[in-house]
């Protein structure tokens, strides 16, 4: 690993290039991990295992829980395809303290007492090692106490509202001050906007995003809030919402929708004449991503904003390499989102920081965690803070008809995260 200053001397970097393939080729960065090949031989499993976990002279078992079924798999599936892309890709290049990772798949069903149910069995029946799971700040939230009670150790990839650091979980995704301020900083600044009409789904994560979205524009940035309206998850019916947005005229859209019903509001907005590409008014969004633009449709989102960390049409050899490895995995139809994206991570730094501490002991794996980097992720350097989120950089993209975004704004340097940013709680 390089040392804590690389990230001062070098934030942008983004590693060599390698060919991304599935087992049986090589991984996606061979120069990720030194040494490359690890023999279990060297890693006693009564030394690397003193915990009870599912660790065997030859694998190492961990736990993938998201929903693959109900609202929430439109947007949860392509976490689950790019988690075992990494586990293959991992094994390709000989495993983990040499042994092959093999995984047990749970399904959250999009109902948050079944993540907490499915968390349990995961930790005291199966004793896996780590968990890549959850999407929502709601599953989040509900696994919580199941992972601090027992020590099990979590990978949660989605972008989301911070005011949370927990010694159980490493965040992959971003939190409020790399995503939400920065995104309304964007649009004040770039497009000059003025007034806001917030919109999200009814539960924690839009609901306290929205809160931190408001604070920054009334508080921070003097500018107005027009109008604040949340629906449940699933909802299909935004006539009256767009009906009342159209009446107030905000300068932005802020809108938080997740799941299947973005394919409901989307359509909608666009049949009610309201086109996005003309900005009048500007839709800026922090939920969907790619995965769920495959389920709107592309010309119903077309000039339509969002803020996250990654797209799939960012032009760096990291992510070519990882796009062709995941195509040649799901399908040359897929496509690939920022959480997506971030689910992939999760084994990765997993590998690392197991293979720092020796050991796959949660508390070990926990201490060696910070400063682990990755020179080879598709949306370039990350390197875990002390407060287990990542260092990353924000980026702005623009829907385009086909599905993708453009990019039309990324921050010269890293972003540090701030989950408890002052004056936001």
């Amino acid at each position: 690993m390089s040392d804590d200053n690389h990230l001062k001397n070098n934030p942008n970097s983004s590693g060599p290039s390698r060919r991304a393939v599935l087992a049986g080729g090589t991984a996606l960065t061979a120069s990720l991990f030194a040494p490359k090949f690890l023999q279990a031989a060297d890693f006693p499993t009564a030394e690397v295992n003193t915990t009870g976990l599912a660790v065997t002279d030859d694998t190492v078992t961990i736990g993938i829980l998201h929903s693959i079924t109900g609202t929430m798999a439109i947007s949860e599936t392509g976490s689950v395809q790019a988690e075992k892309l990494a586990i293959d890709q991992i094994n390709a290049q000989g495993g983990i303290l040499g042994r092959k990772i093999e995984y047990i798949q749970e399904d959250g069903a999009s109902d948050w007492p079944t993540f907490a149910e499915k968390a349990r069995k995961l930790l005291v029946n199966d004793k896996v090692a780590s968990v890549m799971g959850c999407w929502t700040s709601a599953s989040r939230k509900a696994v919580l106490p199941v992972f601090e009670q027992n020590n099990g150790f979590l990978y949660y990839p989605t972008f989301y509202e911070g005011l949370e650091q927990s010694p159980n979980v490493i965040y992959t995704g971003q939190e409020a001050t790399q995503q939400i301020i920065a995104g309304l900083d964007w649009v004040v600044r770039e497009r000059g906007a003025e007034s806001f009409y917030l919109l999200g789904s009814d539960y924690i994560w839009p609901r306290t995003s929205n809160k931190i979205a408001r604070k920054h524009i009334e508080d921070f940035l003097g500018l107005k809030v027009v109008g604040e309206e949340y629906y449940p998850l699933g909802h299909t019916q935004f006539n009256s919402v767009i009906n009342k947005i159209r009446l107030r005229k905000p300068d932005v859209i802020y809108a938080i929708v997740v799941g299947g019903s973005n394919v409901a509001f989307y359509k909608q907005l666009k049949a009610a004449g309201i086109d996005m590409t003309q900005e009048d008014p500007l839709l800026l969004t922090i939920s969907v991503t790619e995965d769920e633009i495959r389920g709107i449709g592309g010309e119903n989102i077309e000039g339509a904003y969002a803020c996250m960390k990654y797209f799939q049409s960012l032009d760096n050899p990291n992510n070519i390499a990882f796009v062709k490895a995941f195509k040649e995995m799901w399908g040359e139809d897929m496509v690939i989102g920022d959480v997506t994206q971030a689910a992939y991570l999760g084994p990765w730094l997993w590998k690392a920081a197991v293979e720092k501490a020796g050991s796959f002991d949660v508390d070990k794996v926990r201490e060696a965690s910070p400063g682990i980097e990755l020179q080879s992720a598709p949306e370039g350097y990350v390197r875990i803070h002390e407060n287990h989120h990542l260092w990353s950089k924000t980026r702005v993209g623009k829907a385009q008809a086909d599905g993708q975004y453009e990019v039309v704004f990324e921050t010269a340097e890293l972003v540090e995260p701030d989950p408890f940013p002052e004056g936001y709680q």
